[in-house]
């Protein structure tokens, strides 16, 4: 059996689990939490950072760019970077603004804070007010960008679905989760992630639910 080590609210985790089940591949979920990585976590990725996936024939591979390229070539019925080379590159760069600018400025910001202080044992348990109000305003800065996106675009990198809505929806998810969007300002980006969270690939991810933190009150509505 393939196995992803992943952490529910990590969101390059959920961009794995969605592209697995966009390719229909059976997979084992391996539990781990980012702040106590675990030593079976540590003899597959050396940094000790998620996710980590496991294919059938033993190949282990972390980082979810890594991950997300592997998938691609080794299970190419369902394509998630499609198109000519121009389209594939406009999908990465979406993608990766996400991991890079978006988790930066955002989505780290917030997990720190609401998250990793709460429950590690090296934090201070004091959240700092001032970087969740730097990271919601970074926030809606990205919202803006993904509305501009989904306004002239099927998707956000074109016609086709692809790994740059996957990245997008799995970052955008966790903040959801955390009842940190309010999306009676974001209509276009409501519109684009209502057609993701109907997604079948999508059902596991609105089923997450994390020890002591509960997702907010419309998190796994379809109608929102």
């Amino acid at each position: 059996m393939r196995k992803l080590y992943h952490y529910p609210l990590n969101a390059e985790s959920r961009a794995i689990r969605i592209i697995l089940a966009e390719k229909h591949l059976d997979y084992e979920l391996i539990y781990e939490v980012p702040w106590e990585p675990t030593d079976a976590l540590f003899e597959y990725s050396p940094t000790g950072l998620l996710p980590v996936f496991i294919d059938l024939n033993g190949t282990a591979i972390y980082g979810a760019s890594s991950i997300r390229e592997y998938l691609d070539e080794a299970y190419p019925e369902t394509k998630l970077i499609p198109g000519d080379v121009e389209q594939k590159a406009e999908a990465r760069k979406i993608a990766d603004w996400f991991c890079t600018e978006f988790s930066l400025n955002v989505y780290s910001l917030i997990i720190d804070e609401k998250i990793y202080k709460r429950f590690s044992r090296t934090q201070s348990k004091t959240p700092n007010p001032d970087n969740i109000r730097t990271a919601l305003s970074n926030f809606s800065l990205h919202m803006e960008y993904i509305s501009w996106l989904a306004e002239r675009r099927n998707w956000l990198a074109g016609k086709q679905f692809s790994i740059a809505d996957i990245y997008a929806a799995s970052y955008i998810s966790v903040m959801d989760y955390l009842d940190c969007i309010s999306w009676n300002k974001h209509e276009l980006a409501k519109e684009w992630y209502a057609k993701i969270k109907s997604r079948p690939s999508f059902r596991k991810i609105l089923q997450d639910k994390v020890s002591q933190i509960s997702p907010a009150k419309d998190y796994a509505n379809l109608d929102f």
